[in-house]
């Protein structure tokens, strides 16, 4: 017994329809871990250092991380300085995760920061200079 063999079947058209959503269960159930990690920290930091051209500096990126840019918040403002404990927004107080193993949170979370703390997204350049400081950190 199957999945869908418990559904009256209503000639092919029936059959083609259990069969496309067999294989897009299958799909779904195979694929999903990679969802959840699809990069590393250290996939994130080649990508930003091949986009902005220049080599990642950790000393750069531990100032960056640290700095207010003028601005009322830095980096260390939620993450901690050093992040190496668990991190709170300012405002909301929720906790912030560490891992930078999803390509679309990374970006999103990096956007999103650098808007607060720059009033603008940061360059590739910067995201690798703070990626290389992370992920030297112990």
């Amino acid at each position: 017994m199957t999945l869908f063999s418990s559904y009256p079947a209503h000639g092919a058209a029936s059959t083609r329809l259990r069969s496309v959503l067999a294989a897009l269960a299958t799909t779904l159930c195979v694929s999903a871990p990679v969802w959840a990690a699809d990069t590393t920290p250290a996939e994130q930091l080649k990508r930003w250092t091949v986009e902005a051209g220049v080599p990642a500096s950790a000393d750069r990126g531990k100032v960056f991380f640290n700095a207010k840019h003028g601005g009322e918040w830095s980096c260390a403002s939620c993450h901690n300085a050093p992040p190496t404990t668990e991190g709170k927004h300012a405002n909301t107080g929720k906790a912030i995760a560490k891992a930078f193993t999803e390509v679309a949170k990374v970006d999103k979370w990096f956007r999103r920061n650098c808007k607060d703390v720059l009033s603008r997204e940061c360059t590739a350049a910067e995201k690798a200079d703070v990626m290389a400081y992370l992920v030297n950190l112990k």
